[in-house]
Protein backbone atom coordinates (compact mmCIF):
# COMPACT_ATOMS: atom_id res chain seq x y z
CA UNK A 1 0.00 0.00 0.00
CA UNK A 2 2.82 2.28 1.05
CA UNK A 3 4.68 1.58 -2.31
CA UNK A 4 1.64 2.14 -4.20
CA UNK A 5 0.52 5.81 -2.53
CA UNK A 6 4.41 6.58 -3.85
CA UNK A 7 4.28 5.98 -7.40
CA UNK A 8 0.75 7.11 -8.18
CA UNK A 9 -2.09 9.17 -6.77
CA UNK A 10 -5.32 7.60 -5.27
CA UNK A 11 -8.51 9.22 -5.12
CA UNK A 12 -9.34 7.64 -1.58
CA UNK A 13 -7.87 4.48 0.67
CA UNK A 14 -10.56 2.53 2.26
CA UNK A 15 -8.65 0.48 5.16
CA UNK A 16 -9.39 -2.19 7.30
CA UNK A 17 -7.33 -1.53 11.21
CA UNK A 18 -6.22 -4.91 11.50
CA UNK A 19 -4.57 -7.20 9.02
CA UNK A 20 -3.08 -10.24 10.64
CA UNK A 21 -4.93 -13.21 12.57
CA UNK A 22 -6.21 -12.79 15.84
CA UNK A 23 -4.97 -9.22 15.81
CA UNK A 24 -7.98 -7.04 17.55
CA UNK A 25 -5.59 -3.89 19.06
CA UNK A 26 -5.54 -2.09 15.57
CA UNK A 27 -1.66 -1.10 16.48
CA UNK A 28 -1.07 -1.68 12.61
CA UNK A 29 -4.07 0.22 10.91
CA UNK A 30 -3.08 3.32 13.35
CA UNK A 31 0.43 3.10 12.03
CA UNK A 32 -0.15 2.50 8.47
CA UNK A 33 -2.64 5.63 8.67
CA UNK A 34 0.09 7.95 9.86
CA UNK A 35 2.56 6.78 6.90
CA UNK A 36 -0.04 7.28 4.28
CA UNK A 37 -0.49 11.12 5.57
CA UNK A 38 2.57 11.45 5.84
CA UNK A 39 3.39 10.76 2.01
CA UNK A 40 0.36 12.18 0.87
CA UNK A 41 -1.63 14.68 3.27
CA UNK A 42 -4.47 15.51 1.11
CA UNK A 43 -5.27 11.88 0.71
CA UNK A 44 -8.87 10.59 1.98
CA UNK A 45 -8.77 7.88 3.80
CA UNK A 46 -11.68 6.04 5.22
CA UNK A 47 -10.48 3.38 8.12
CA UNK A 48 -13.12 0.15 8.58
CA UNK A 49 -12.92 -2.11 11.95
CA UNK A 50 -15.16 -4.50 13.72
CA UNK A 51 -13.65 -3.91 16.82
CA UNK A 52 -14.95 -0.06 16.92
CA UNK A 53 -15.00 2.00 20.37
CA UNK A 54 -15.04 5.96 21.27
CA UNK A 55 -11.11 5.88 22.33
CA UNK A 56 -10.31 4.45 18.59
CA UNK A 57 -12.36 6.08 16.35
CA UNK A 58 -11.15 9.43 18.00
CA UNK A 59 -7.68 8.75 17.35
CA UNK A 60 -8.03 7.14 14.47
CA UNK A 61 -9.53 10.76 13.63
CA UNK A 62 -6.64 12.32 15.38
CA UNK A 63 -4.37 10.49 13.07
CA UNK A 64 -5.72 12.22 9.71
CA UNK A 65 -8.81 9.72 8.91
CA UNK A 66 -11.85 11.31 7.06
CA UNK A 67 -14.04 8.80 8.18
CA UNK A 68 -14.80 5.82 10.46
CA UNK A 69 -17.01 3.12 9.58
CA UNK A 70 -17.55 -0.03 12.09
CA UNK A 71 -17.96 -3.44 10.44
CA UNK A 72 -20.95 -4.94 9.33
CA UNK A 73 -21.03 -1.93 7.20
CA UNK A 74 -24.24 -1.40 4.76
CA UNK A 75 -23.43 0.19 1.57
CA UNK A 76 -26.09 2.43 2.07
CA UNK A 77 -23.94 4.35 4.76
CA UNK A 78 -20.74 3.80 3.18
CA UNK A 79 -21.06 5.07 -0.45
CA UNK A 80 -22.08 8.67 0.32
CA UNK A 81 -19.19 8.52 2.93
CA UNK A 82 -16.86 7.61 -0.11
CA UNK A 83 -18.58 10.05 -2.47
CA UNK A 84 -18.27 12.99 -0.07
CA UNK A 85 -14.51 12.24 0.39
CA UNK A 86 -13.28 11.79 -2.53
CA UNK A 87 -14.72 15.33 -4.40
CA UNK A 88 -13.36 16.90 -0.89
CA UNK A 89 -10.05 14.89 -1.21
CA UNK A 90 -10.18 16.51 -5.30
CA UNK A 91 -10.74 20.06 -4.20
CA UNK A 92 -8.48 19.89 -1.82
CA UNK A 93 -5.76 18.50 -4.13
CA UNK A 94 -6.82 21.61 -6.95
CA UNK A 95 -6.06 23.92 -4.39
CA UNK A 96 -3.06 22.75 -3.05
CA UNK A 97 -1.31 22.46 -5.98
CA UNK A 98 -2.42 25.67 -7.63
CA UNK A 99 -0.59 27.37 -4.50
CA UNK A 100 2.19 25.69 -5.13
CA UNK A 101 2.54 26.34 -8.60
CA UNK A 102 1.43 30.11 -7.43
CA UNK A 103 4.33 30.10 -5.28
CA UNK A 104 7.16 28.93 -7.37
CA UNK A 105 6.15 31.81 -9.43
CA UNK A 106 6.34 34.01 -7.19
CA UNK A 107 9.52 33.22 -5.98
CA UNK A 108 8.42 32.55 -2.64
CA UNK A 109 9.50 28.70 -2.57
CA UNK A 110 8.51 26.27 -0.45
CA UNK A 111 4.88 24.58 -0.57
CA UNK A 112 1.37 25.03 0.72
CA UNK A 113 0.72 24.42 4.45
CA UNK A 114 -0.49 20.52 4.82
CA UNK A 115 -4.04 19.74 4.61
CA UNK A 116 -5.09 23.47 3.82
CA UNK A 117 -7.16 24.02 0.95
CA UNK A 118 -6.85 27.35 -1.06
CA UNK A 119 -9.65 28.38 -3.35
CA UNK A 120 -9.03 29.25 -6.91
CA UNK A 121 -10.52 32.96 -6.34
CA UNK A 122 -8.68 35.48 -8.49
CA UNK A 123 -12.37 36.83 -9.95
CA UNK A 124 -13.74 40.06 -7.86
CA UNK A 125 -17.21 38.03 -7.04
CA UNK A 126 -14.77 35.75 -4.83
CA UNK A 127 -13.16 38.81 -2.79
CA UNK A 128 -16.50 38.24 -0.55
CA UNK A 129 -16.08 35.19 -0.02
CA UNK A 130 -12.02 35.06 0.95
CA UNK A 131 -12.98 38.25 3.22
CA UNK A 132 -15.46 36.28 4.68
CA UNK A 133 -13.17 33.42 5.62
CA UNK A 134 -10.81 35.15 6.65
CA UNK A 135 -13.13 37.03 9.15
CA UNK A 136 -15.17 34.51 10.83
CA UNK A 137 -13.02 31.41 9.92
CA UNK A 138 -11.37 31.34 13.30
CA UNK A 139 -14.49 32.04 15.55
CA UNK A 140 -16.55 29.03 16.36
CA UNK A 141 -19.69 30.83 14.61
CA UNK A 142 -22.01 28.36 12.77
CA UNK A 143 -21.87 29.15 8.75
CA UNK A 144 -24.67 28.04 5.95
CA UNK A 145 -22.72 28.16 2.65
CA UNK A 146 -25.10 28.76 -0.03
CA UNK A 147 -24.57 28.07 -3.92
CA UNK A 148 -25.42 26.07 -6.89
CA UNK A 149 -24.19 22.48 -6.96
CA UNK A 150 -20.84 22.34 -7.83
CA UNK A 151 -19.67 25.51 -6.66
CA UNK A 152 -17.06 24.42 -4.51
CA UNK A 153 -19.09 24.75 -0.98
CA UNK A 154 -17.49 21.98 0.35
CA UNK A 155 -14.08 23.82 -0.32
CA UNK A 156 -15.03 26.83 1.65
CA UNK A 157 -16.07 24.34 4.46
CA UNK A 158 -12.59 22.94 4.63
CA UNK A 159 -11.06 26.52 4.39
CA UNK A 160 -13.18 27.54 7.11
CA UNK A 161 -12.12 24.47 9.30
CA UNK A 162 -8.30 24.96 8.29
CA UNK A 163 -7.95 29.05 9.86
CA UNK A 164 -9.78 28.08 12.78
CA UNK A 165 -8.57 27.12 16.62
CA UNK A 166 -10.44 23.62 15.76
CA UNK A 167 -8.02 22.97 12.78
CA UNK A 168 -5.89 20.58 14.37
CA UNK A 169 -9.35 18.18 15.65
CA UNK A 170 -11.55 16.37 12.91
CA UNK A 171 -13.20 17.71 10.21
CA UNK A 172 -16.30 14.77 9.66
CA UNK A 173 -18.70 15.53 6.22
CA UNK A 174 -22.56 14.71 6.36
CA UNK A 175 -24.25 14.56 3.10
CA UNK A 176 -27.78 14.80 4.57
CA UNK A 177 -28.46 14.69 0.69
CA UNK A 178 -27.21 10.78 0.76
CA UNK A 179 -28.89 9.33 3.34
CA UNK A 180 -32.26 7.97 3.96
CA UNK A 181 -34.67 8.83 6.87
CA UNK A 182 -34.19 5.63 8.52
CA UNK A 183 -30.54 5.72 8.95
CA UNK A 184 -30.29 9.24 9.60
CA UNK A 185 -30.54 9.62 13.39
CA UNK A 186 -27.91 6.44 13.41
CA UNK A 187 -25.64 7.67 11.59
CA UNK A 188 -25.09 11.79 13.02
CA UNK A 189 -25.86 10.55 17.10
CA UNK A 190 -24.93 6.56 16.71
CA UNK A 191 -26.58 3.44 18.23
CA UNK A 192 -26.23 0.97 21.00
CA UNK A 193 -25.80 -2.80 20.05
CA UNK A 194 -29.82 -4.14 19.75
CA UNK A 195 -31.32 -0.97 18.99
CA UNK A 196 -33.07 -2.33 15.72
CA UNK A 197 -32.76 -5.75 13.52
CA UNK A 198 -29.20 -4.73 12.71
CA UNK A 199 -27.46 -3.07 15.40
CA UNK A 200 -25.23 -5.88 15.86
CA UNK A 201 -22.43 -3.82 17.68
CA UNK A 202 -22.26 0.34 19.35
CA UNK A 203 -21.53 2.53 16.41
CA UNK A 204 -20.55 6.15 17.20
CA UNK A 205 -22.07 8.61 15.01
CA UNK A 206 -20.76 11.84 13.53
CA UNK A 207 -21.48 14.26 16.49
CA UNK A 208 -19.13 12.32 18.68
CA UNK A 209 -16.91 11.59 16.01
CA UNK A 210 -16.29 15.55 15.47
CA UNK A 211 -15.83 16.51 18.78
CA UNK A 212 -13.58 19.21 19.73
CA UNK A 213 -13.64 19.56 16.18
CA UNK A 214 -15.91 21.10 13.12
CA UNK A 215 -18.71 19.22 11.47
CA UNK A 216 -20.01 20.00 7.84
CA UNK A 217 -23.62 19.02 7.44
CA UNK A 218 -24.13 19.01 3.53
CA UNK A 219 -27.42 19.40 1.67
CA UNK A 220 -28.32 20.42 4.68
CA UNK A 221 -32.59 21.25 3.07
CA UNK A 222 -32.69 17.58 2.84
CA UNK A 223 -32.80 17.06 6.94
CA UNK A 224 -36.17 14.61 6.75
CA UNK A 225 -38.09 17.06 9.12
CA UNK A 226 -39.60 14.53 11.68
CA UNK A 227 -35.49 14.81 12.51
CA UNK A 228 -35.12 18.69 12.64
CA UNK A 229 -36.28 18.74 15.62
CA UNK A 230 -33.21 16.08 17.08
CA UNK A 231 -30.64 18.48 15.23
CA UNK A 232 -31.78 21.71 16.53
CA UNK A 233 -31.48 20.00 20.15
CA UNK A 234 -27.96 19.40 19.70
CA UNK A 235 -26.64 22.60 17.81
CA UNK A 236 -28.59 24.45 20.56
CA UNK A 237 -27.23 22.45 23.70
CA UNK A 238 -24.40 19.95 22.29
CA UNK A 239 -26.59 17.20 23.50
CA UNK A 240 -28.17 14.17 22.17
CA UNK A 241 -28.73 10.10 22.79
CA UNK A 242 -27.64 8.06 21.01
CA UNK A 243 -30.41 5.54 19.42
CA UNK A 244 -31.45 2.91 21.79
CA UNK A 245 -30.05 4.69 24.75
CA UNK A 246 -31.12 6.68 27.35
CA UNK A 247 -27.76 8.17 28.30
CA UNK A 248 -27.31 11.50 27.08
CA UNK A 249 -23.70 12.89 25.44
CA UNK A 250 -21.95 16.16 25.45
CA UNK A 251 -20.11 17.36 22.78
CA UNK A 252 -18.01 20.42 21.83
CA UNK A 253 -18.35 21.13 18.21
CA UNK A 254 -18.66 23.60 15.56
CA UNK A 255 -21.49 23.82 12.81
CA UNK A 256 -20.85 24.13 9.05
CA UNK A 257 -23.60 23.62 6.78
CA UNK A 258 -24.34 23.90 2.90
CA UNK A 259 -27.10 24.04 0.49
CA UNK A 260 -28.19 24.90 -3.12
CA UNK A 261 -31.79 25.44 -2.06
CA UNK A 262 -33.69 28.88 -0.41
CA UNK A 263 -33.95 27.93 3.12
CA UNK A 264 -36.49 31.01 3.53
CA UNK A 265 -38.31 29.51 0.87
CA UNK A 266 -37.93 26.16 2.40
CA UNK A 267 -39.48 27.87 5.42
CA UNK A 268 -42.00 29.29 4.34
CA UNK A 269 -43.48 26.35 2.51
CA UNK A 270 -42.97 24.36 5.90
CA UNK A 271 -40.43 22.09 4.55
CA UNK A 272 -37.36 23.75 7.35
CA UNK A 273 -37.40 24.87 10.78
CA UNK A 274 -37.07 28.96 11.21
CA UNK A 275 -35.39 28.12 14.42
CA UNK A 276 -33.15 25.56 12.69
CA UNK A 277 -32.28 27.99 10.13
CA UNK A 278 -31.41 30.71 12.40
CA UNK A 279 -29.06 28.18 14.72
CA UNK A 280 -27.27 27.50 11.56
CA UNK A 281 -26.85 30.81 9.89
CA UNK A 282 -25.26 33.01 12.42
CA UNK A 283 -22.98 34.14 8.93
CA UNK A 284 -23.79 33.12 5.85
CA UNK A 285 -21.68 32.43 2.80
CA UNK A 286 -23.13 32.75 -0.71
CA UNK A 287 -20.71 30.35 -3.17
CA UNK A 288 -21.13 32.68 -6.75
CA UNK A 289 -21.61 30.59 -9.64
CA UNK A 290 -18.25 30.01 -12.26
CA UNK A 291 -21.01 31.86 -14.64
CA UNK A 292 -20.18 35.13 -12.19
CA UNK A 293 -16.68 34.20 -11.67
CA UNK A 294 -15.12 33.85 -15.81
CA UNK A 295 -11.45 35.18 -14.71
CA UNK A 296 -10.99 32.14 -12.34
CA UNK A 297 -12.03 30.11 -15.51
CA UNK A 298 -8.11 30.04 -17.70
CA UNK A 299 -6.53 29.19 -14.29
CA UNK A 300 -9.33 26.69 -13.27
CA UNK A 301 -9.04 24.87 -17.03
CA UNK A 302 -5.11 25.22 -16.86
CA UNK A 303 -4.76 23.38 -13.57
CA UNK A 304 -7.36 20.68 -14.80
CA UNK A 305 -5.72 20.02 -17.99
CA UNK A 306 -2.10 19.81 -15.61
CA UNK A 307 -4.13 17.28 -13.47
CA UNK A 308 -5.69 15.28 -16.26
CA UNK A 309 -2.95 15.51 -18.40
CA UNK A 310 -0.28 13.98 -15.98
CA UNK A 311 -3.44 11.08 -14.91
CA UNK A 312 -3.84 9.68 -18.36
CA UNK A 313 0.01 10.15 -19.40
CA UNK A 314 -0.78 12.67 -22.21
CA UNK A 315 0.83 15.40 -23.30
CA UNK A 316 -1.13 18.29 -23.40
CA UNK A 317 0.24 21.48 -23.20
CA UNK A 318 -2.42 24.09 -23.25
CA UNK A 319 -5.36 26.02 -25.15
CA UNK A 320 -6.07 26.66 -28.76
CA UNK A 321 -7.46 29.99 -28.34
CA UNK A 322 -10.55 29.30 -30.11
CA UNK A 323 -11.10 26.73 -27.21
CA UNK A 324 -10.48 29.16 -24.48
CA UNK A 325 -12.74 31.38 -25.99
CA UNK A 326 -15.47 28.58 -25.83
CA UNK A 327 -14.83 27.84 -21.96
CA UNK A 328 -15.42 31.68 -21.28
CA UNK A 329 -18.52 31.96 -23.37
CA UNK A 330 -19.68 28.79 -21.83
CA UNK A 331 -23.07 29.32 -19.08
CA UNK A 332 -21.65 26.69 -16.83
CA UNK A 333 -24.40 25.02 -15.46
CA UNK A 334 -22.27 22.21 -13.49
CA UNK A 335 -20.03 25.22 -12.44
CA UNK A 336 -16.73 23.99 -11.36
CA UNK A 337 -17.38 20.51 -11.37
CA UNK A 338 -18.35 20.85 -14.76
CA UNK A 339 -15.46 22.23 -16.03
CA UNK A 340 -13.35 19.93 -14.69
CA UNK A 341 -15.10 17.32 -16.32
CA UNK A 342 -14.54 19.00 -19.72
CA UNK A 343 -11.41 19.80 -19.55
CA UNK A 344 -10.98 16.01 -18.30
CA UNK A 345 -12.72 15.07 -21.53
CA UNK A 346 -10.79 17.23 -23.89
CA UNK A 347 -7.47 15.91 -22.46
CA UNK A 348 -8.57 12.19 -23.34
CA UNK A 349 -10.61 13.52 -26.67
CA UNK A 350 -7.35 15.30 -28.41
CA UNK A 351 -4.75 14.35 -30.66
CA UNK A 352 -3.21 17.70 -30.74
CA UNK A 353 -0.91 19.18 -28.50
CA UNK A 354 -3.39 21.90 -27.94
CA UNK A 355 -7.30 21.49 -26.56
CA UNK A 356 -9.57 22.25 -29.34
CA UNK A 357 -12.91 23.82 -29.12
CA UNK A 358 -14.50 20.55 -30.47
CA UNK A 359 -12.50 18.45 -28.11
CA UNK A 360 -14.23 20.38 -25.29
CA UNK A 361 -17.98 18.67 -26.60
CA UNK A 362 -19.09 22.34 -25.37
CA UNK A 363 -22.12 23.62 -27.27
CA UNK A 364 -22.19 27.17 -28.73
CA UNK A 365 -23.63 30.10 -26.59
CA UNK A 366 -26.69 31.54 -27.86
CA UNK A 367 -25.01 34.66 -29.06
CA UNK A 368 -22.46 33.13 -30.89
CA UNK A 369 -24.79 32.32 -33.72
CA UNK A 370 -26.80 36.09 -33.49
CA UNK A 371 -25.28 38.74 -35.98
CA UNK A 372 -24.64 41.81 -34.42
CA UNK A 373 -27.17 43.81 -35.77
CA UNK A 374 -29.50 41.66 -33.80
CA UNK A 375 -28.47 42.66 -30.39
CA UNK A 376 -28.51 45.59 -27.95
CA UNK A 377 -25.17 48.01 -27.35
CA UNK A 378 -24.80 45.74 -23.95
CA UNK A 379 -24.85 42.79 -25.96
CA UNK A 380 -22.58 43.80 -28.25
CA UNK A 381 -20.05 44.94 -25.29
CA UNK A 382 -20.37 42.11 -23.68
CA UNK A 383 -19.73 39.69 -26.52
CA UNK A 384 -16.47 41.78 -27.70
CA UNK A 385 -15.10 41.81 -24.22
CA UNK A 386 -15.70 37.75 -24.28
CA UNK A 387 -14.01 37.14 -27.56
CA UNK A 388 -10.99 39.80 -26.11
CA UNK A 389 -10.69 37.52 -23.22
CA UNK A 390 -10.56 34.37 -24.78
CA UNK A 391 -8.46 35.65 -27.28
CA UNK A 392 -5.99 36.55 -24.53
CA UNK A 393 -6.63 33.04 -22.42
CA UNK A 394 -8.04 35.63 -19.67
CA UNK A 395 -5.62 37.82 -19.34
CA UNK A 396 -7.51 40.95 -17.92
CA UNK A 397 -4.50 43.31 -18.91
CA UNK A 398 -3.65 42.80 -22.06
CA UNK A 399 -7.66 42.42 -23.20
CA UNK A 400 -8.16 46.02 -21.59
CA UNK A 401 -5.53 47.11 -23.52
CA UNK A 402 -6.84 45.52 -26.78
CA UNK A 403 -10.27 47.26 -26.48
CA UNK A 404 -9.02 50.37 -25.47
CA UNK A 405 -9.96 50.41 -21.62
CA UNK A 406 -8.29 50.46 -18.65
CA UNK A 407 -7.86 47.77 -16.34
CA UNK A 408 -10.54 48.93 -13.82
CA UNK A 409 -12.70 50.01 -16.66
CA UNK A 410 -12.52 46.47 -18.00
CA UNK A 411 -13.04 45.04 -14.20
CA UNK A 412 -16.11 47.27 -13.70
CA UNK A 413 -17.88 45.75 -17.23
CA UNK A 414 -16.81 41.99 -16.14
CA UNK A 415 -18.96 42.55 -13.27
CA UNK A 416 -21.94 44.56 -14.60
CA UNK A 417 -22.21 41.80 -17.29
CA UNK A 418 -21.55 38.90 -14.73
CA UNK A 419 -18.67 37.56 -16.71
Amino acid sequence: MVEAVQAREFDLVLMDLNYARDTTSGAEGLDLLSRLRDIDPTLPVVVMTAWASLDLAVEVMRRGARDFVAKPWDNARLLPIVRTQVELGSALRRGERLEEENRLLRGDGGSAAAGRPILIAEAPAMRPVLEMIDRVGPSDAAVLITGENGSGKGTVAQALHSVSARAARPLVTVNAGGLSEGVFESELFGHVKGAFTDARADRVGRFELADGGTLFLDEIANVPPGLQSKLLRVVETGEFERVGSSRTHRVDVRILSATNSDLHQEVAAGRFRQDLLFRLNTIEIRMPPLRDRRPDIPPLAHHFLRQHAQRYRKRVTGFEPAAMEALLAHSWPGNVRELDHAVERAVLMTQAPQVRAIDLGLRAAPEDSRRLDDMSLEEVESFLIKKALGRFDGNVSRAAEALGLSRSALYRRLQRYGL
